[in-house]
């Protein structure tokens, strides 16, 4: 009988790869050089090259959290949120999704409660920016729709869609520290208010916007394909106050729906 090469490599590499995030487990075995010798040095060059790099990509994914706790504190975080989580994905930009609610859970972030949020905004801006390409829905089209089948109407999200919900100011924490200021300086946060974040990338650049209240209330359904007379009734249940008109024409405007789909 033939070796199966294939089983080989795969065992390898499934005894290879847990110790390159893992500093507390042993070289494994099957580690060694040429003449036969474990290569202890060689495995721990690897191990913190790859550490390395998983660190810079999560720095690259979230530079707002960086930049709020420091440069030393968030690669110390990180460092303990590689170890937890492997990359389960060749493509760097795709590692770190689970790192906001790490963020969350963390016992030295606790006195930092909307840092967590902020990272949610800062991985849904990078995920609007690598989603499908397709037209936006414009008012114009919009406005063609007979009002008499609104009530029924579907509102298809356009792929770069996001909603971040959030009880801190997290989309004014977002912005003053996405991008480093002439001066060096952050602008004070003046508000304490609760914020939900929308994401989309009605062109070629992502923008993330303030939803106005009882927006997330009403866009969220229509993500998940209520009609928009169901999502009208979500949004004023949780805000009586809810602005349609204002709110849609701002959504519409922003790109956040690709096409519509009319009732039966």
């Amino acid at each position: 009988m033939q070796p199966d090469h294939h089983a080989y490599e795969h065992d390898y590499a499934a005894a290879f790869a847990p110790g390159l995030t893992d500093p507390t487990r042993a070289v494994p075995d099957d580690v060694a050089h040429a003449s036969g010798k474990t290569v202890v040095k060689r495995y721990n060059v690897y191990r913190n090259n790859v550490t390395v790099s998983l660190i810079d990509a999560l720095a690259a994914i979230y530079p707002a959290v960086q930049r709020i706790t420091g440069v030393d504190f968030f690669r110390a975080m990180a460092r303990f949120h590689i170890r937890a989580t492997l990359p389960t994905s060749a493509l760097l930009f795709e590692y770190g999704r689970d790192f906001p609610a790490f963020v969350e859970s963390y016992e030295y972030a606790r006195e930092m409660p909307w840092l967590a949020d902020t990272a949610r905004i800062e991985r849904a801006w990078l995920d609007a920016y690598h989603a499908a390409d397709l037209p936006v829905l414009t008012a114009e089209a919009f406005a063609s729709i007979e009002p008499t089948s609104l009530a029924t109407l579907r509102l298809i999200a356009h792929p770069a869609t996001r909603i971040v919900r959030s009880r801190y100011p997290a989309v004014a924490i977002f912005a003053m520290n996405r991008t480093e200021s002439p001066d060096g300086f952050v602008t004070p946060l003046r508000s304490s208010d609760a914020e939900d974040a929308l994401i989309t990338r009605p062109e070629d650049d992502v923008t993330v916007s303030r939803l106005p209240p009882g927006g997330a209330a009403f866009l969220i359904p229509l993500l998940d394909g209520a009609t928009l007379g169901e999502a009208v009734a979500a949004a004023l249940q949780e805000t009586p106050s809810f602005d349609l008109p204002a709110s849609l024409a701002g959504m519409i405007s922003a790109g956040v729906f690709t096409a519509v789909q009319h009732g039966d």
